[in-house]
């Protein structure tokens, strides 16, 4: 890879109860504290699913960690800033409450302020609106390794030269709704989300930004072990597994988030990302590997640490 073309990691953010740092996301032992009724409240967050919500917490703190106000970049940077996101359950809530009240009243009962919060994309949407980014604009709905994949394709829009930076989100609710229809009690899946803004070498480089680490290769294969032996050939050794026990190997550590935090969906891969940002933080050194995989298929990207 020439000069220039890496893809580095120049901010990280969370909206995590109980977690404030990505360090913190490695010293969990248990499932994080619930969020107070009032902790997605105030300006920009009203009418709002909970997945917006938390998407723009953390979106906003990874912006400034990464020197990205509101107001900068200028414009011509906003055009060259895509948005991508990963969500399974996101606007669960929504499309169940409108449906719910079509059938009871009709569509003359809908709210004007409830249905533009039925489209898919209006996470993404929404960080894009409140943040004036106006590059591409994704969002998956992927299964567990959906996080993974959003990280993946932000590199990839940086290698295509469609974007200089992309600002990369996984956020999922637990809310009634979703307890409903999916089972569970409260707390046993994840809620909440997490943030980075990738970041073209020559990009970071002018703004003369301190790059957090830098995404070093992605591949999804039909099983774990294939997608781990592109990732990590002979000779590269992860000094960090996250992902389920035993999903490795038995060498390096080995942090499994959702066993703490509650299943993850489409947020884990972009949870473990920021946790691997709290590893190199940390003084760390060795490369990172996180892995996602079910039935169907499985992902593994590579981090490395700063340059």
């Amino acid at each position: 890879m020439s000069a220039g073309t890496a893809t580095l990691i120049s901010g990280v953010g969370l909206a995590v109860a109980g977690v404030r740092q990505p360090a913190d996301l490695l010293a969990l032992a248990g499932p994080a504290a619930i969020a107070p009724p009032d902790w997605l409240t105030g300006r920009g967050l009203r009418y709002k699913d909970r997945a917006t919500r938390l998407a723009l917490l953390a979106a906003g703190e990874a912006l400034r960690d990464a020197g990205l106000a509101d107001t900068e970049p200028p414009a011509s940077g906003r055009d060259r800033t895509a948005v991508v996101v990963s969500t399974d359950l996101g606007n669960l809530d929504s499309v169940c409450t409108v449906a719910g009240t079509i059938a009871k009243e009709g569509v003359d009962g809908t709210s004007p302020m409830d249905l533009p919060n039925t489209s898919s994309n209006v996470t993404a949407s929404w960080l894009a609106i409140q943040h004036h980014l106006r590059g591409p604009n994704i969002t998956l709905c992927n299964g567990i390794a959906g996080g993974l994949d959003a990280v993946s394709w932000g590199r990839l829009l940086i290698r295509a030269g469609r974007a200089e930076r992309v600002l990369v989100v996984g956020c999922e609710p637990d809310n009634t709704v979703v307890q409903r229809l999916l089972g569970g009690p409260p707390g046993s899946r994840f809620d909440g989300a997490a943030a980075l803004v990738l970041e073209a070498e020559g990009s970071a480089a002018a703004r003369g930004t301190v790059n957090r680490g830098e995404v070093a290769g992605y591949a999804r294969r039909a099983d774990l072990a294939g997608a781990i032996g592109v990732v990590c050939p002979p000779g590269t050794d992860p000094a960090l597994v996250l992902g389920r026990p035993g999903e490795a190997g038995d060498g390096p550590a080995v942090i499994d988030l959702a066993a703490a935090l509650g299943r993850c969906s489409g947020a884990l891969g972009v949870l473990q990302a920021v946790a691997a940002i709290g590893w190199f933080d940390s003084g760390r050194t060795g490369p990172v590997l996180a892995t996602a995989a079910d039935a169907d298929s499985a992902g593994a990207l590579l981090l490395t640490g700063r340059r």
